[in-house]
């Protein structure tokens, strides 16, 4: 592998945030102008709910669903008050995620965060999007095989993508990565292998086990290398157990938290890519994304559909999708066919 020159300057790339608004074709203009006539009649009780907070708006929803669970008889098998038992996430409860929040990152986030008082959720958002939001990259490797999954996320409950505060990092989160990660980075046009800590055992049939451990149910310790997809078939993939790691490079993630972000609707993440052996930091993608404004669930939270900065319009205008973390570490460790993996992200271009 052959490491391109240290960049004096980290390549930056901050975008403008697009507001929901934005997603909406003019042949629903009518529609939307009704809607504004209609909040001017509505008068003063249109006015009090603009001025709740998404954490208030969360606050009455959770103590209304708790009054409802209190005073009926619930089935056990009934899943429907399982809300209630979530915990705003601990970042530091693993030693992968005590690690992740140990680094030290060339451009960390400022003390102040900018906020004003009176900003509503949309305001500090595009902020945040303007401010701090971007990919970072400090240098480049070239070549690149295979790399670690220092902490591999967990697939998260439609409760936790409910609510305000149980996600650590809501931003970098997709449950396809977190269910099948591996295919994300294997392939003919992207890395040859990923390594992870061995997972508890999930419901992939199609993943070939290549060790020695297929009928024993212990965990083995070690770690997982997954290598041999080839792009079309699930089953080509191969999974191996193996007590020592081969990746120079690693990648890990932590969730960003400050006053008025979540309680905004708001959450942050940032994304690392470091040198195992030096432990010099690669390259940094920071973003956030914005929830709350769902009508049709219980808490108006719905992370997995948040507005989200900064943009990349991948894929027709995506900008987040089931492989959203090679989007960044690709361009920092670049696979031998990095141009090709990429064509199908930007459409050819």
């Amino acid at each position: 592998m052959r490491e391109l020159n240290d960049t004096t300057t980290a390549r930056t790339v901050r975008l403008k945030s697009a507001g929901p608004m934005s997603l909406m074709t003019v042949s629903r203009l009518g529609t939307v102008v009704i809607g504004l006539v209609l909040v001017m009649v509505m008068g003063d009780s249109a006015g009090v709910f603009a001025e709740e907070t998404v954490a208030e708006r969360f606050n009455k929803a959770m103590k209304k669903k708790a009054d409802y669970c209190r005073t009926h008889k619930i089935d056990p098998a009934n899943r429907r008050c399982d809300i209630l038992k979530l915990k705003p996430a601990d970042p530091f409860e693993t030693e992968e995620g005590r690690f992740a929040h140990s680094i030290k990152i060339p451009n960390p986030v400022p003390e102040d965060s900018g906020y004003k008082p009176g900003m509503t959720s949309e305001e500090y958002f595009d902020h945040l999007c303007k401010a701090e939001a971007g990919e970072f990259i400090y240098k480049t490797v070239e070549n690149v095989e295979g790399l670690y999954m220092m902490r591999p996320r967990k697939e998260a409950t439609d409760d936790e993508l409910s609510h305000l505060y149980a996600l650590e990092d809501p931003y970098g989160h997709t449950n396809g990565e977190a269910n099948m990660g591996e295919y994300d980075f294997v392939s003919p046009f992207r890395y040859s292998y990923l390594e992870r800590p061995v997972q508890p055992p999930r419901s992939i049939p199609s993943v070939k086990q290549a060790s020695g451990h297929g009928g024993d149910e212990r965990m083995p310790v070690g770690y997982e290398r997954f290598a041999g997809y080839d792009s079309r078939h699930l089953e080509s993939m191969q999974k191996s157990i193996t007590e020592s790691l081969k990746s120079r490079y690693g990648i890990t993630w932590r969730g960003i938290s400050r006053p008025h972000d979540r309680e905004l609707g708001i959450a942050g993440g940032e994304l690392i890519v470091l040198d195992r052996e030096t432990n010099e930091v690669l390259g940094v993608r920071r973003g956030f994304t914005r929830s709350g404004m769902i009508r049709n669930n219980l808490t108006g939270i719905w992370w997995l559909t948040g507005q989200a900065c900064p943009l990349y319009g991948y894929r027709g205008g995506r900008n987040k999708d089931f492989d959203f973390t090679y989007w960044f570490v690709g361009k920092v460790l670049k696979p031998k066919n990095y141009e090709q993996s990429f064509k199908e992200l930007t459409n050819g271009n």
